[in-house]
């Protein structure tokens, strides 16, 4: 529908055009919730991976009292309903005192970020020889450096595919980002706002952009996976 020649979205097609592409890139409201999501989507992904990282290492080193019961924790905000776990944090937000902005958003965006990128972390962690570990201790090395050039390479993978999943997350999420919205409003926000008054093709051409540019992402993530398997 986004490339029919035509302002209405019908069938069949009056003509092949680009022109709804150009009236939404020149679009400065599409523009600036672009800039938003894709600030959100970054610094949330970057937060998820790191947290998802550390989480990931301390399931599989230690054992420690509760260790289900984390495991369980981590994926409650991906296994809820979104609406439950929207209301949950803006509620959380509000009892803190915190204003409703990108910030909130991120945070919101992160906690569920978590279990997508912890999941091919621990999945390739699992996967580790030990005996390659032993094999760096023997020869002298400290337990960051054990990390940095033994253990994080061969995780590598796996950590750019969590990662990618956690940005495709963030990036295209609508339901708890209508909760922890402030001022500032995210690409899909943007979209679910102008859709309640009309279904235009630029709204068409934007969607299409986001399936294409989501899709690309996850085919390159399950790729990633799939190079380690």
């Amino acid at each position: 529908m986004s490339f029919n020649d035509s302002a209405i979205l019908s069938l069949p097609f009056k003509g092949i055009t680009l022109d709804w592409y150009d009236l939404t890139f020149r679009d400065q409201s599409i523009r600036l919730s672009l800039i938003n999501s894709l600030k959100v989507a970054a610094s949330a992904t970057l937060l998820a991976t790191m947290l998802g990282l550390f989480a990931a290492f301390a399931i599989y080193r230690y054992q420690f009292f509760g260790k289900n019961a984390f495991r369980i924790a981590l994926n409650l905000p991906i296994l809820l309903p979104g609406i439950v776990t929207g209301v949950a944090m803006l509620a959380y937000f509000s009892d803190l005192g915190l204003e409703l902005s990108l910030w909130t958003i991120i945070i919101g965006h992160a906690m569920f970020g978590i279990p997508v990128a912890l999941g091919p972390i621990l999945t390739r962690l699992s996967q580790f020889p030990r005996r390659l570990e032993e094999a760096a201790y023997d020869l002298g090395a400290k337990p960051g450096e054990v990390f940095r050039d033994v253990i994080f390479p061969y995780i590598r993978s796996a950590v750019i595919s969590g990662a990618l999943l956690a940005f495709t997350l963030s990036f295209d999420e609508v339901v708890v980002t209508i909760f922890l919205t402030g001022r500032d409003n995210t690409l899909p926000i943007e979209i679910w706002g102008r859709l309640r008054t009309d279904i235009t093709p630029e709204i068409a051409a934007v969607a299409t952009l986001i399936l294409v540019v989501s899709g690309a992402i996850v085919v390159l993530s399950q790729s990633l996976i799939n190079q380690d398997s």
